[in-house]
């Protein structure tokens, strides 16, 4: 019984290793991984730019142009900004007794820009100069209004509607 399982253990022995060097020579299949997609929005769907009606409207009777409302600090502030076409026109965005506010109808709040002890209220309130951007922070405070939402924006008499909170 002896030779012949010294035999068997030889012969898989052999076998084994012929395997062996058999799928060291053979190159590994490298499997194809496919091109990441990338999502192309169209043209008609920006979300972030306002219609040209709206833009001359803004400039032509406000004064200002370039509106944005931005979420900042963790979402805790939503920041306002425009930039001055005419100061004359603007005056009324930057008068200090017309008291801004933020409406965003989706989430049903109406946020206010804060007075800060040390600071004062955390807007610009400057006299208006051409090509400037200027801009006003209101207080999010439990976080009602996010990215994506439709906002208003009132201040005085002026009135943006429908800005999109980036």
């Amino acid at each position: 019984m002896r030779p012949r399982f010294s035999a068997i253990l030889i012969t898989g022995t052999v076998l084994a290793v012929s395997s062996l060097n058999h799928a060291k020579a053979q190159p590994e299949a490298i499997p194809a991984t496919p091109a990441p997609k990338t999502r192309t929005v169209p043209q008609r769907y920006r979300m972030n730019q306002q219609a040209a009606s709206a833009r001359q409207y803004y400039s032509m009777i406000w004064g200002v142009d370039s509106l944005s409302v931005k979420s900042g600090e963790s979402g805790e502030i939503i920041r306002f900004t425009y930039r001055i076409v005419d100061p004359d026109k603007a005056r009324a965005l930057n008068d200090k007794q017309n008291e801004p506010s933020l409406i965003d109808p989706s989430a049903g709040v109406k946020l206010v820009v804060p007075s800060l002890e040390k600071v004062g209220q955390l807007r610009q309130s400057s006299t208006p100069e051409v090509g400037k951007v200027y801009w006003m922070g209101f207080s999010n405070k439990g976080g009602y209004v996010k990215p994506g939402h439709r906002v208003n924006i009132v201040i005085g008499q002026f009135r943006a509607d429908g800005l999109i909170v980036r």
